[in-house]
């Protein structure tokens, strides 16, 4: 009998002890959600100068500003559907054992890859659009830059519409939010034009990350973001191994205003080494000088549009965007590109909430260094199903 309540001891003790040396909290089964949209683009490009790209070159899926020809006799008009930018995204969300909630996303989309083509089948390979995950008050993985403000995209039948001056970068990093100031590192590249001009050379040689901090607020109908930027550029520009640096640094003010069911979206962007941020890297961070050092490139951008509802289901923006570059010719030649801009109206009708089709006409034009310019007018639609 001793010996039976004694081993009822002992197996009481073991279960206690193990209990208290338990985590207080158990780990939730992951939550999943998915979604996404189906879109159709369809649209009519007529060029001022220059041939039209082959059909699987990039600025036949969407507006590229430095993608504009310049030059030359102008070629017909060209056609192109396609249904490349539908996209899908994936969301996990879980409590951990600490108490603590994690988030993720994967998104993908099926634009810039270069696989496929149109000649039977339109098959085109996935490409990854955002991989991240949030933890208290960090995000890590592949988002939207800090340095990018996502409340002022226009309303746009085109991919993204105010490309030119706008600030627009996914890419790795390591962000941290307190409130509304949020600071991230994110991964270095430096594009480079070659001393007297030339073919763009994107370096691999950056170490020191890019450094982003952001602040946003509101008062009253009136919401606003403050971003700034500095970092490395960096290139082995003899092939010595010893890399060239230089400092680049920028500003961005945006803002949205509502006007009841109207509002106005505005951005003002600029910096010397923006490079690659601005306008799709219309213009490079650096140019090679003649004793092989680097020298950071000013650029900077506008946005701005209006947007009007008609009713309920249908509305209509007009959307401007200008980027421009102070470049030095002596150092960059005069085949690049000076300044770029697009004015485009589009109409947007929704018989349901998740359902859009809509029409946009846009001009775009590129001047070069040398004063030569080219134009391409579009007219494209689009139908797109959201789920």
């Amino acid at each position: 009998m001793l010996h039976n309540k004694l081993q009822e001891s002992l197996i009481a003790g073991a279960v206690l002890g193990g209990l208290a040396m338990a985590p207080a909290h158990a780990t939730e089964d992951p939550t999943w959600d998915f979604g996404g949209y189906i879109k159709l683009d369809a649209f009519v490009s007529d060029y001022s100068d220059g041939q039209v790209a082959s059909s699987g070159n990039i600025g036949r899926q969407f507006y590229i500003p430095s993608l504009t020809p310049v030059g030359g006799a102008a070629d017909d008009a060209a056609t192109d559907v396609h249904a490349r930018q539908s996209r899908f995204f994936f969301n996990v969300k879980q409590q951990l054992d600490n108490g603590e909630t994690i988030a993720g996303r994967i998104e993908l989309d099926f634009m810039t890859v270069p696989t496929g083509d149109e000649r039977v089948t339109n098959s085109y390979a996935p490409r990854l659009r955002q991989a991240y995950f949030t933890y208290g008050k960090w995000l890590l993985g592949q988002s939207w830059s800090n340095f990018q403000e996502l409340s002022i995209l226009p309303d746009s039948v085109d991919f993204i519409g105010a490309t030119d001056g706008m600030v627009f970068m996914r890419q790795p990093q390591v962000r941290y939010t307190e409130g509304n100031l949020s600071f991230a590192l994110e991964n270095p590249e430096t594009t480079v034009t070659p001393f007297g001009g030339g073919a763009r050379i994107t370096s691999s040689d950056g170490v020191v990350p890019d450094l982003t901090v952001k602040y946003k607020g509101k008062s009253g109908d009136f919401s606003y973001a403050l971003a700034g930027i500095v970092r490395q550029l960096a290139y082995d520009t003899d092939g010595d191994g010893d890399d060239e640096t230089a400092g680049a640094y920028g500003v961005s003010l945006s803002g949205k205003w509502q006007l009841g069911s109207d509002d106005i979206r505005a951005s003002f962007t600029a910096g010397s080494g923006l490079g690659r941020y601005l306008g799709l890297n219309t213009y490079n961070g650096a140019v090679i000088q003649a004793d092989g050092t680097l020298e950071a490139l000013d650029s900077m951008g506008l946005t701005f549009a209006y947007r009007h509802a008609w009713s309920e289901n249908a509305r209509s923006s007009v959307v401007y965007s200008r980027g421009w570059a102070d470049q030095d010719t002596n150092l960059v030649g005069t085949s690049v590109t000076e300044s770029t801009q697009r004015i485009g109206v589009n109409y947007l009708y929704s018989p349901a909430k998740n359902l859009t089709f809509g029409g946009e006409i846009s001009r775009a034009t590129r001047e070069l260094e040398s004063g030569l310019d080219g134009d391409m007018t579009r007219l494209q639609f689009m139908a797109m199903y959201s789920f």
